[in-house]
């Protein structure tokens, strides 16, 4: 996505997928749960990783949600975490909500929430865990807190706390990650694709995909007929 600003203020909230974001406060990259605040007029882009990326972006007159619940700076950005967690609650919440009032409460809520969780940096043991189970979600808690030389019962709600969603919700996103490129890159049956994403069967990941992208893996390869369009 080449540079570009917005007229009023956008919160973009993370879904899957992960890519590079480039801001006037630097370089960032997105893969867990996350915000992102852009006031009107901050230039950023964003540089899709191999997996794709899918994110909600509310833009909004700031007069509709109130000045006073906006943050200061051009561009402030919440990784993992407690504000994480809540950004996941507000995606769904957004895909879900036919109430203007009850989302923008929801939205309002997110802000003050926001500007109160204080920046932690990420013990390093977090991403590893990510990495190996990114690699391998059929993993469980023990073998990672074995490769972390970490006790099992601690990982679970250590990792939580720091990424903003647990193991078992990481492991089912990056499934619908994987899942996600193959209807939309190949023409695999979807029986074919359960499988290879890791999931035990089709049913199996239709579950996951309403849950985790609220819609259906039908719906998201119904979507690929307007991705990779090339220009005439």
């Amino acid at each position: 996505m080449p540079e570009h600003a917005h007229d009023w203020p956008v919160l973009s909230l993370f879904v899957i997928g992960s890519y590079l974001n480039e801001t006037e406060i630097g370089e960032k990259f997105i893969a867990g749960p996350s915000a992102i605040f852009y006031r009107a007029g901050a230039a950023h882009r964003n540089r899709t990783a191999a997996v794709g990326f899918e994110q909600i972006e509310i833009e909004f007159d700031p007069a509709w949600l109130g000045r006073a619940w906006l943050p200061t700076v051009p561009v402030a950005q919440w990784l993992g975490g407690g504000v994480g967690r809540e950004a996941r609650l507000l995606a769904h919440a957004c895909e879900v909500e036919t109430s203007e009032n009850r989302l923008r409460a929801a939205l309002q809520r997110f802000m003050e929430d926001a500007r109160q969780q204080p920046k932690r940096e990420t013990a390093a043991w977090i991403g590893t865990l990510t990495q190996r189970l990114s690699e391998d979600t059929a993993l469980s808690i023990s073998d990672l807190a074995r490769g972390a030389s970490r006790h099992p019962s601690w990982v679970g709600s250590a990792y939580r706390q720091a990424a903003g969603e647990g193991l078992l919700e990481a492991a089912a996103r990056f499934r619908v990650e994987r899942a996600t490129r193959l209807l939309r890159e190949t023409g695999e049956p979807y029986a074919a694709i359960a499988f290879e994403a890791g999931f035990c069967d089709q049913s199996h990941m239709n579950r996951t995909f309403r849950r985790v992208l609220g819609r259906s893996p039908a719906a998201v390869r119904d979507e690929r007929s307007g991705f990779r369009q090339i220009p005439t």
